[in-house]
C-alpha cells in the first residue's frame, strides 16, 4: 500500500486542491526523503507553480514551471492540504508552502516514501532506469508482449507481476485479485503460464485496476485519499486478507502462504497450482 488506483486516487485528489498554485517555501524535517541533493532540492522548490499532476505506475508526478517533483508514497505515504494553519501533526516530513497560504503536507509513519527533483528532459530515461513496465490500460499494455516476457522467466508468476517490469502499478492486494479472476495459481512458474492464462491475467490486470481507481482505492490499515476520505474497494475483494474464508466461487476455504516474503492469497480448488 499504496499501490496505482490509490497512486492514482491522490493524483485527482491533489489535482482538485493545490493546480496554479506558487510554492512559497519547503520545509523538510526528515531529510532522508529526498532522493536528490537536499540544498538544491530547498532552493528550487520556492517560486514553482504547480501545472499539472500525473502518475507513473506508483509515481506521483508534480509538473512545476520548469521542473518535475516525484513523489512514491511506498507502505505509508500520504498528503494532506491545509488552507490555514497546520495542526500538529506528528509524522509530518515535509511541508510544502504557497503563497496564498495553504501548506501540502506529506505524511508519512514508516518514513519510506522518497521525493526527487528532476527537469523535465530526464523524466523518459528516470522511468527507462527504473525498467518500470507499461501502464495498465489497453492502449499501452500489449498482450503479445506480455506472454513472450512471461516466457522468459522462471519466476513465480505473482513475484513477477509485482516487480513491476511486466506492467506497472501492481502490488500485493492487486496481484492477488487479479490472479484469483484470472484463476492461475501464484507459485505457478511464468515459463508455465498458457496462452490462456496471460490473456485472463492481461485482461483482468486492467479490470481489477480501473475497478479499483473508480472505487477510490482500497482501505486496508491507513490509506485515505487527500481529503482524508476511505477507498471502498476493500469491499469487493476476494481473496485478500481473506484466508480461513470461503471462496465466493467455489465455497473452498482461502488458504494464505509467504511467497518472497509477501503475504498471498488464493483459494486451493479455483488456483490449481498444476
Amino acid at each position: 500500500m499504496p499501490e496505482l488506483p490509490e497512486v492514482e486516487t491522490v493524483r485527482r485528489g491533489l489535482e482538485k486542491l493545490i493546480l496554479g498554485k506558487k510554492i512559497s517555501s519547503i520545509e523538510v524535517l526528515y531529510p532522508k526523503m529526498i532522493k536528490t541533493d537536499l540544498e538544491e532540492f530547498q532552493k528550487e522548490l520556492p517560486g514553482q507553480i504547480i501545472e499539472s499532476m500525473g502518475r507513473r505506475g506508483k509515481y506521483l508526478l508534480f509538473h512545476l514551471s520548469d521542473k518535475i517533483l516525484i513523489s512514491h508514497l511506498r507502505m505509508e505515504g500520504k498528503y494532506f492540504y491545509y488552507q490555514d494553519q497546520v495542526p500538529e501533526r506528528k509524522h509530518a516530513h515535509v511541508l510544502i508552502r504557497f503563497e496564498d497560504g495553504g501548506t501540502l503536507v506529506y505524511e508519512d509513519v514508516r518514513k519510506f516514501g522518497t521525493m526527487e527533483l528532476l527537469v523535465p528532459e530526464l523524466l523518459e530515461s528516470y522511468f527507462l532506469s527504473k525498467k518500470l513496465g507499461p501502464e495498465p490500460t489497453e492502449q499501452d499494455f500489449d498482450l503479445l508482449t506480455f506472454q513472450k516476457a512471461l516466457k522468459k522467466s522462471e519466476k513465480p508468476i505473482k513475484t513477477h507481476l509485482l516487480d513491476q517490469t511486466l506492467v506497472a502499478g501492481l502490488g500485493n492486494i492487486y496481484v492477488d485479485e487479479v490472479l484469483w479472476r484470472a484463476k492461475v495459481h501464484p507459485v505457478k512458474s511464468s515459463q508455465k503460464v498458457t496462452k490462456k492464462e496471460a490473456k485472463a491475467i492481461h485482461e483482468q490486470t486492467i479490470s481489477v485496476l480501473e475497478q479499483a481507481v473508480n472505487k477510490g482505492g482500497s482501505t486496508i490499515r491507513s490509506y485515505t485519499n487527500a481529503f482524508g476520505e476511505d477507498g471502498t474497494m476493500q469491499e469487493l475483494h476476494q481473496v485478500y486478507d481473506k484466508a480461513g474464508l470461503t471462496c465466493s466461487r467455489c465455497g473452498s476455504i482461502i488458504e494464505k502462504i509467504q511467497l518472497g516474503g509477501r503475504g498471498t492469497h488464493f483459494c486451493p480448488r479455483c488456483q490449481r497450482r498444476s
